[in-house]
């Protein structure tokens, strides 16, 4: 949930920086898969590749952790799957 966005302009900069620091402290792959047209939702998919699969899962607790606390968002919930 994105509270502080009032139309799909603030969605998008509130969830771009989001998504570039992510990229960049986290060397990961973001895209936004669902919602794309409601202002106040979004369903963020990332991605990790390596061989080692308890440091992808740590690696994307952090990230989840990391969108619980960034400013204007709320995790509603969150998912990590290793295959």
């Amino acid at each position: 949930m994105i509270g502080d966005a009032m139309n799909l302009k603030d969605k998008r900069r509130i969830l771009k920086s989001f998504i570039d620091r992510l990229r960049s402290r986290h060397n990961v792959s973001v895209a936004e898969v669902e919602h794309q047209d409601s202002h106040r939702r979004a369903v963020l998919a990332v991605a990790m590749v390596s061989n080692d699969g308890r440091y992808v899962e740590g690696a994307l607790q952090h990230v989840a952790n990391a969108a619980a606390v960034h400013r204007g968002m709320v995790v509603v919930s969150s998912d990590i799957e290793l295959w």
